[in-house]
């Protein structure tokens, strides 16, 4: 990240900015960093001023003791600001739930995008949120960074080989690093169902994208909340799961920022 801007609260957050035109801010989900969306991106045309930054505890950005998911909201009105004082928001998973917190806090947002937050509404099998968030909690307190991330890619619902496979891998301590930032989604993501109440202040146009190979409580969450927003829409990409290829994503953002 080869740019700075600083928080209301004296946070460093890093970014780089990309294209000409009006700002798309990418928000990263949980395990991951500005890097992750980067492809995204690339993949959007040249006419949009594309931002892509580390959320605070992450890669090139600092943090601040104690966490709020309000000092998230202030993160992006500083990045707006430096966009120009006015941006498009896409985000991911749970960072989704932040850009869709961040327009209900009334910052200057043209729109917002989401694909796929993990709302669980309609999800079955799913851990009980006040469960995962006591052992996350747990964890983390007792510097149990490996387990909070085992915990956390159980309740994505990845096997336990896989997991195991994973804590062997050289990316494993990268994880770990970012596992603190782990309290930081959960907190995002509130108790985990769509926060209806909270959407329907939401005046801007709000796009809600799922792949059609994902399981289908993620699909009925990103239908739940594009049903809830005032100017709401969904669309489904077909063959795509939470994994989404972002040359298959772009075109479609882009006919939405360039409405």
């Amino acid at each position: 990240m080869d740019k700075q801007t600083t928080s209301r609260d004296g946070t460093r957050i890093a970014y780089e900015r990309t294209g000409q035109g009006p700002a798309v801010v990418l928000v990263s989900g949980a395990m991951s960093t500005g890097a992750t969306v980067a492809p995204l991106g690339a993949h959007l045309p040249d006419r949009f001023s594309v931002i892509v930054y580390d959320r605070r505890g992450r890669g090139g950005s600092g943090d601040t003791e104690p966490y709020a998911v309000a000092r998230e909201v202030e993160d992006l009105a500083a990045l707006i600001e430096a966009a120009g004082g006015e941006a498009w928001l896409y985000g991911i998973s749970s960072g989704g739930a932040l850009a869709l917190e961040a327009a209900a806090s009334g910052l200057p947002v043209r729109g917002v995008a989401v694909y796929e937050p993990p709302f669980a509404d309609y999800g079955g099998g799913q851990p009980e949120r006040a469960e995962y968030t006591a052992r996350l909690g747990e964890a983390l307190g007792q510097g149990r960074r490996g387990d909070a991330v085992e915990l956390f890619l159980g309740l994505t619902g990845l096997a336990p080989e896989m997991i195991a496979n994973a804590r062997r891998s050289p990316m494993w301590a990268d994880m770990e690093a970012l596992a603190p930032t782990l309290a930081y989604d959960d907190a995002v993501m509130g108790d985990g169902l769509v926060p209806r109440e909270r959407l329907a202040s939401v005046t801007v146009p709000v796009l809600a994208v799922a792949g059609g190979a994902s399981p289908e409580w993620l699909r009925r969450a990103a239908e739940a909340v594009a049903q809830a927003v005032p100017r709401g829409t969904y669309r489904t990409l077909r063959d795509q799961d939470h994994m989404v290829e972002p040359q298959v994503l772009a075109p479609v953002l882009a006919e939405f920022f360039g409405s």
